[in-house]
Parts: C-alpha cells; sequence; structure tokens
C-alpha cells in the first residue's frame, strides 16, 4: 500500500512539472509572438523614418537603396535576438554556438560578405537609374542597390538579381553616365552613285532632326568602298536619353527618302568572268 502512495506521489509531481513547464513554454511561446509581432510593427515604422530622413536630407536614391537595405538587415537581427531572448535561450550559450560553427558560417557566408563589399558600389561607378551593361552579362536599368544585390531591369521587363560581389570586380560599361552619346551609321550605296548628292541629302536628313547636336559637328564621309557597295560613314551626337529613338528614325527616314530619290542600295553580288 505505501509502495502505490509512493508511484502515486511521483506520478502526481512529474505531472505537476509538466504542466508547469508547459504552462512557462506556452508563456514563454506567447511572450515571443508577440514580441515578434510588435518588433515587426515597429521595425517598418522606423524604416520608413529612415527612408523618409534620407529623402528630406536629399541623399542619392543610390545610397538610399543600399543604407535601407543595410539597416532593414540589422533590424531583424535585433528582432530575431529579442525573440531568442523571450523563449529563454541564453544569448551568451547561442552566440558561443555562433563561435563554434564560426569557420564553417565564415566560409558559408563568404560570397554574401563579398557581396556586401561590393555593395559600397552605391557610392561607385553607377547610380540608379543608369542604364548598364556588366562583363558578368548582367545588362538592364538599376532600380535598387541591395546590401547584398544590385536589382536592374531589362529592356524587355525581366528583373536581374546580381551579386554585388562579382559586379564590383567586372568591367561594367555605363551607358548613362554622360549626357550625350555618338550614333554611327554605316549605309551602303550603288557604284555609280553621286557621293556629293548621297551626303547632301545625309546632312538634309540630318539638319531636320532637331535631337542631332550640331556640336560636335555631324561627320558624313566615304567610309569604304565594300565588295559590293560604296559605304558611307554617318556619325552624329545625341543626348543619351534620345539615342535608340535617333538611331532607329535615321534608318527610317535614310530608306524612305534614298527610295524617293532614287538612290539605290546594293545586293550582294559576283561578277563571273568567262574566257
Amino acid at each position: 500500500m505505501d509502495l502505490k502512495t509512493d508511484y502515486s506521489e511521483e506520478i502526481s509531481v512529474l505531472i505537476n512539472k509538466l504542466i508547469n513547464a508547459g504552462v512557462d513554454l506556452g508563456g514563454r511561446l506567447i511572450g515571443a509572438i508577440i514580441v515578434f509581432i510588435i518588433g515587426k510593427i515597429l521595425i517598418n515604422w522606423l524604416n520608413k523614418l529612415f527612408a523618409k530622413l534620407l529623402v528630406k536630407q536629399k541623399v542619392d536614391i543610390s545610397i538610399q537603396t543600399f543604407l535601407k537595405s543595410m539597416v532593414n538587415i540589422l533590424l531583424l537581427v535585433l528582432l530575431v535576438l529579442a525573440v531568442i531572448g523571450q523563449l529563454g535561450i541564453e544569448l551568451t550559450g547561442f552566440a558561443a554556438l555562433l563561435a563554434s560553427a564560426g569557420v564553417a558560417i565564415g566560409m558559408a557566408l563568404s560570397g554574401n560578405l563579398s557581396n556586401f563589399a561590393g555593395g559600397i558600389l552605391a557610392f561607385g561607378p553607377y547610380k540608379v537609374g543608369y542604364y548598364i551593361e556588366s562583363s558578368t552579362g548582367a545588362v538592364g536599368t538599376v532600380t535598387e542597390i541591395q546590401i547584398f544585390h544590385t536589382i536592374l531591369t531589362t529592356p524587355d521587363n525581366k528583373i536581374i538579381y546580381a551579386p554585388n560581389g562579382p559586379m564590383s570586380t567586372s568591367v561594367v560599361t555605363n551607358y548613362s553616365r554622360l549626357d550625350t552619346r555618338r550614333v554611327d551609321f554605316t549605309f551602303g550605296v550603288e557604284y555609280g552613285s553621286d557621293f556629293k548628292q548621297v551626303r547632301d541629302i545625309l546632312m538634309e536628313i540630318i539638319a531636320a532632326d532637331s535631337r542631332i547636336l550640331q556640336t560636335p559637328e555631324p561627320f558624313v564621309e566615304l567610309g569604304a568602298l565594300a565588295d559590293s557597295s560604296v559605304n558611307v560613314t554617318v556619325r552624329v551626337w545625341v543626348k543619351s536619353a534620345d539615342y535608340w529613338a535617333v538611331n532607329f528614325d535615321m534608318n527610317k527616314n535614310v530608306y524612305a527618302t534614298f527610295n524617293e530619290k532614287g538612290i539605290s542600295f546594293p545586293f550582294p553580288q559576283i561578277t563571273v568572268h568567262q574566257a
């Protein structure tokens, strides 16, 4: 009888411990959830406040995207630490665990660390709004420079996430940095065409387009005597924003005007002499 009483007491103590542990764990979980929700609301508010501050201080948009990305990540790290603390996990033990795994983590994050360092591109060769081409193969308009990635939008509306590390060490062609660009054309006409007439017509077409700058002066010269055509080289300067519009319009105008003036475009041909 005493033995049964002892067992009953032990079971009762064990059940009480389990109930108390469950209640304690449940309280910690509820507390962690509350901390997480409040933390997320606070982070969103701080991010918006920080963004307004950057705009008010007239910080460059490229630097804004980088700093906002970095601050958001730091705030999320602090939130994770707060949630871990609320769950009752000792942060010192947690830190020791991270330290013991430091080598593995360092190797795993080595690429991201280089991407973070490359994120300083926000202060470098390109900015948000620039159209660039990288030797990594990334081509498009820069829309954001984040802490680890540069985000580009391609002309056909695709999004490219380019790691900052490779971007910082690659060759980058910046098409938007300067205000003006040169547009180059080569127009082939038949042998026997009057070059002076061809040149005059091209100069008239150039003069009629107000987007083409007169300084530097437009260049029209006989470029080459090719196998099947006389190639006329045309070089004009335009504002960078007008580059493609002028390129397409010039081709259309030359095609229409040459046909109207009776100037023929040659086809590839081979002359065969029979003995």
